[in-house]
């Protein structure tokens, strides 16, 4: 007699309505918001039931920044959605319902709706999983909702928002040129999209050529802004932070997110906190944002795991997902600050990234590089290609399988003098290694 077959459980369905959806991508790649108003609109629109929405756009810290607002919404007392993107293990990790990670059965639910209303429709996977979010967002009870642009500004899916509560727009620099323009002032025209008439737009430090572009869009719609030190101030003092707006100072402990970088995202935080018009944001709240924050892959430590376990005692192992020149600059802004010990970078990187101007960045710490692909991705560079880019901004590279072939060659080459090891180059990478290690990643 043969035996039923067990319904798949609801995360095997997911990932693949998931990959169904990849599928419908259309053949010519072009940044409009044409097919996810199309798909919104079938689905009744949930993008007008939303709670308040903060966006955000920017090339680097995004994601840090809404950790930070996050964590002092939630210590307020608010409930919290969070929308973004791309996820480090589980596609789950893009949609947080009101604090907590978006269910299996409820995310299976929510795609197979996008999935009707679509009805086989060319569109992007961003897209329509974007829509799929709005449509969690406005089903499920919240106070606000933190939203994270995926690409640019002005065409990207999530700014169908028309009057959101507040914009933020965090550090501008070179990223995705290929969709966004090929100078600065061409990539913050696209970031700038997401102002609107009469919202009040919490800037970040910028080029002085990414500024006059924010500035004359914003004049040119009529959105108030808010400047870092012209209007908010951030920096670091007595081991800890001090944060000043409207004339209040206010001190705060350290970030609990290693980086030279990660007190600028705080302060872009705390300056979008202290202006959400209906919220109660006391100093314990801020204080709270700081430290009770939580953002893997970014400067991330791995102390235990399978990965860990191939380095000897003392050799430190750490995990960073920045994959431009800009995120290279911070990372090694904060790398020159620490101890020094040998450096082993362990570097895989995506083929539309700049491989070269990443490692230039790094080279005056006088790493060795391991050159690696990343797992399961066709459009990753190839471990050779990597090494060569090393090789040609003067630093001694070789090629190794995979990162735990990478990590038994330094342990071999550091039994005796204890190292430091960054896995590095990408948010796709730096998934893989989270998977592999056993480590913790959003829940």
């Amino acid at each position: 007699m043969s035996q039923a077959r067990l319904p798949d459980p609801p995360a095997a369905r997911g990932d693949a309505i998931l990959e169904r959806l990849t599928r419908l991508h259309p053949k010519l790649i072009d940044l409009t918001l044409g097919r996810t108003e199309r798909l919104l609109a079938r689905l009744g629109h949930p993008e007008r039931r939303l709670p308040p929405v903060v966006h955000i756009a920017g090339t680097n810290g995004k994601g840090s920044t809404l950790a930070f607002m996050r964590a002092g919404l939630e210590a307020a007392g608010y409930r919290v959605h969070v929308y973004t993107s791309p996820h480090l293990v589980r596609f789950n990790e893009r949609i947080r319902l009101a604090g907590r990670l978006i269910e299996d059965d409820a995310l299976v639910a929510f795609l197979e709706r996008g999935e009707r209303a679509n009805d086989g429709q060319p569109i992007t996977f961003f897209e329509i999983t974007t829509a799929v979010a709005f449509l969690a967002f406005a089903e499920t009870p919240a106070d606000i909702l933190l939203l994270e642009t995926g690409l640019g500004g002005t065409s990207d899916s999530t700014n169908v928002i028309e009057r959101p509560l507040l914009t933020a727009i965090s550090p501008i620099s070179y990223d995705h040129q290929q969709f966004l323009g090929d100078s600065l002032g061409e990539i913050a025209a696209n970031k700038a999209g997401i102002l609107k008439p009469g919202v009040t737009g919490v800037i970040a430090r910028q080029p002085a050529e990414a500024m006059a572009v924010i500035e004359a869009r914003a004049g040119d719609i009529g959105a108030p802004l808010l400047r870092r030190d012209t209007d908010w101030r951030i920096e670091t003092v007595d081991g800890g932070l001090r944060f000043e707006s409207d004339g209040k100072a206010t001190a705060l402990p350290p970030s609990a997110l290693p980086g030279a970088h990660q007190p600028d995202n705080a302060g872009l935080a705390l300056a979008c906190l202290v202006r959400l018009d209906g919220f109660d944001i006391d100093d314990r709240a801020l204080a709270a944002a700081v430290t009770d924050v939580d953002w893997p892959a970014r400067l991330q430590r791995l102390t235990d795991g399978p990965l860990a376990d191939l380095l000897p005692a003392g050799t430190e192992l750490w995990l960073d997902g920045g994959h431009n020149p800009a995120a290279a600059e911070l990372l090694a802004d904060t790398l020159s600050r620490w101890p020094p010990r040998p450096l082993h970078l362990v570097v895989g990187m995506m083929n539309s990234k700049d491989c070269r101007n990443y490692l230039q960045r790094l080279a005056p710490l006088s790493p060795q590089v391991h050159g690696i692909a990343i797992p399961g991705e066709a459009n990753s560079l190839a471990a050779d290609a990597i090494v060569a880019v090393a090789r040609d901004v003067g630093l001694p590279a070789a090629p190794a399988e995979d990162a735990a072939d990478a990590l038994s060659r330094i342990a071999a080459a550091s039994a005796n003098q204890p190292a430091r090891v960054m896995i590095c180059g990408s948010l796709y990478l730096a998934g893989a290694i989270l998977a592999a290690s056993d480590a913790q990643y959003p829940r």
